[in-house]
């Protein structure tokens, strides 16, 4: 006999206090006194929320009507409740609850008299014990005629019955578990509805906020570069696009991007048939544009980014997430994988599908090398440390950031490009990253069997028939430069290293200025804010001018040799000098004016550009056999 279901019902009742009223009923609670609890933590972000604290009032009942009667409550710790002990036969326990809402990003709830959107972890409690039940959620209108016109945008699939939702609209939607409840974020109000095709689904993308956004070009773009992720993971599909034969197939049954366009915002969570983004309104295309803005590119890497961990994190998981403990830190030293490797496909699969020439594409992988080689922290932190530490360092970051740690997003990005590299020329070009991916989704993504800690590194060495235990020691776990020039260089790429133009300068780009000029730009070391005649260090890097002169991150600097610090901030106050001259910077500290003296330091060889090195030879012809088949996939 099937348990019966937990069932939900969720009401915005007061747009104007940011509040939702969400009950949770359990037809048969434990008698000794039922437990419930909310999410600590949503998964796809590795930091405790304690998205409890978001709860104004709560209170449980049983019975229903006039024959309804209160239970008390007993908080247990921060996100956990338990009901008073009932006797047999007492019917179906309720705990209603207030929730307040107003986290303008994609990992909470917001809620306000234009919209309201939630993610599951932020308003629905988990009856312990219940997990593995179906759910049933009703989701209901806020009142008024000025929602007359909302509607529901969400991946969670209708319910059968009366009652049932039909598509975007309210009403009841079904999920298999609370797992998969809270694994589908929901938008509701009047939002900008497009759909597309891709992997044989229906993809709908539903934009809330005020936008121009060219709405068939914007669709048109995401399906290319959906259905080139599909096709990656799909073996067989790979090879009849080849062909001109049937497109692979996609992971699900219906995928809904749900966009928040603000005027300033970027950010995106994965879910398992949906994701949630925030974008800048002026990073979506407009009529009549020709080419893609950098800031629309940009966007499009946001959607590849997110849509690939469909496959990657969401059914290829750590061991460590399955089951996901949602009270509690879950650690991996994995995320150089789910999340860089992720990083590295995401603007690979816009260059795949066309929409990232080659030249940008290599630009933004100098960006990407620019950045790893201007963080110090990766000579103090492994990539592989840095995914476990996640919850205490990436996700808390502060002042000492930069000189401690590094990104487990960047450098895994550049570990998976040194993988793929180095199993292609080892292979003469017959592997790659992409059947090492393909293996994993067979092997994990297809049977939810979580992945080991070691496990990638295995199906690596088996996939491509090398030995890499060596490589993956130094790269995971060491903090040794990645061996990135001699792995382009042997797919006829050369990767060029100079110093920075200005603190402005990202990369990617080979300089007009000549190379001894460069040099000859002295630099503090620091990185900050200028406003109001002043400059504020945020960060003070290890082996700068700045550090060993005493600054610290906090201080305001407000003249160098006497003069205001002008608009341009600190790099203009200094233009003229070179590395080595003696500068009087006055700084306040707090309320305390200092005075330091500064000798200016270097600028290292820290930015990064690719460029194609020509065939001249057979090795250079067979090096560019080897770029080609990379960049096609």
């Amino acid at each position: 006999m099937a348990s019966p279901p937990v069932r939900y019902k969720l009401f915005p009742a007061s747009p104007e206090a940011h509040v939702f009223e969400v009950e949770c009923t359990v037809s048969d609670p434990d008698h000794e006194g039922q437990r419930f609890a909310l999410a600590a933590w949503i998964p796809g972000s590795y930091l405790v929320r304690d998205f409890a604290r978001h709860i104004v009032t709560i209170k449980a009942s049983v019975g229903s009507g006039s024959r309804a009667r209160s239970v008390p409550l007993r908080k247990l710790d921060k996100h956990t409740w338990q009901a008073a002990a009932l006797p047999a036969g007492s019917g179906a326990l309720t705990v209603r609850c207030e929730v307040y809402a107003w986290d303008m990003s994609v990992r909470g709830a917001h809620f306000d008299t234009t919209h309201a959107f939630f993610n599951g972890t932020s308003v629905f409690l988990r009856a312990l014990g219940r997990e593995d039940r179906p759910c049933e959620v009703e989701l209901l209108p806020p009142r008024g005629r000025r929602y007359a016109r909302w509607r529901v945008a969400t991946s969670l699939r209708p319910a059968r019955g009366a009652g049932a939702a039909r598509q975007y609209g309210f009403g009841r939607y079904a999920a298999d578990s609370y797992d998969e409840l809270i694994d589908h974020p929901v938008e509701m109000g009047e939002f900008t509805l497009a759909t597309f095709r891709a992997g044989g689904v229906p993809h709908d993308v539903a934009i809330t906020g005020r936008h121009r956004a060219d709405m068939a070009r914007l669709t048109r773009d995401m399906r290319r570069v959906c259905q080139q992720q599909i096709d990656l993971f799909d073996g067989s599909a790979r090879a009849r696009s080849k062909m001109g034969g049937r497109p692979g197939r996609a992971p699900f049954q219906r995928y809904v991007f749900l966009v928040t366009a603000l005027g300033e915002g970027y950010g995106g969570l994965e879910h398992r048939a949906s994701t949630a983004l925030v974008c800048a309104r002026n990073d979506l295309p407009t009529p009549g544009m020709d080419a893609a803005t950098e800031s629309y590119r940009g966007f499009l890497g946001l959607v590849s980014h997110e849509y690939f961990h469909a496959w990657n994190v969401k059914r290829i998981k750590p061991a460590a997430f399955t089951p996901y403990d949602l009270d509690r830190e879950n650690y991996t030293g994995l995320l150089w994988a789910f999340e860089g490797l992720t990083s590295y496909y995401d603007d690979l699969a816009l260059m795949r599908s066309g929409l990232l020439s080659r030249d940008q594409y290599f630009e933004q992988l100098g960006r990407n090398i620019t950045q790893l080689l201007r963080t110090p922290g990766r000579k103090k932190q492994s990539v592989a440390d840095s995914s476990f530490d996640a919850w205490t360092k990436y996700y808390r970051q502060d002042e000492n950031t930069p000189n401690a740690v590094v990104s487990y997003y960047g450098k895994g990005s550049l570990v998976g490009l040194c993988l793929d590299l180095l199993i292609r020329s080892g292979t003469d070009g017959r592997r790659s990253l992409d059947d090492v991916m393909r293996a994993l989704w067979k092997r994990h993504g297809l049977t939810g069997k979580g992945v080991g800690e070691d496990d990638i590194e295995k199906l690596a060495e088996a996939v491509s028939g090398l030995s890499l235990r060596r490589q993956f020691n130094a790269w995971l776990r060491g903090t040794a430069e990645l061996p990135l020039a001699e792995l382009l260089a042997g797919h006829g790429i050369e990767l060029k290293l100079r110093p920075a133009e200005s603190g402005a300068d990202r990369g990617g780009r080979a300089s007009s200025r000549a190379e001894a000029e460069l040099r000859n730009r002295p630099v503090l070391g620091v990185r900050g804010t200028a406003a109001s005649g002043e400059y504020r260090l945020t960060h003070v890097l290890d082996g700068g001018a700045a550090q060993a002169a005493g600054l610290a991150a906090g201080d305001a600097v407000v003249a160098v040799d006497g003069l205001r610090v002008p608009s341009g901030g600190l790099d203009a106050a200094i233009a003229g000098r070179r590395p080595g001259d003696g500068v009087e910077l006055h700084a306040f500290r707090r309320d305390e004016l200092r005075v330091f003296q500064v000798r200016l330091g270097a600028p290292a060889p820290d930015t990064a550009s690719l460029a194609v090195i020509a065939a001249t030879n057979a090795r250079g012809r067979a090096a560019a056999r080897l770029r080609e088949r990379w960049l096609k996939g």
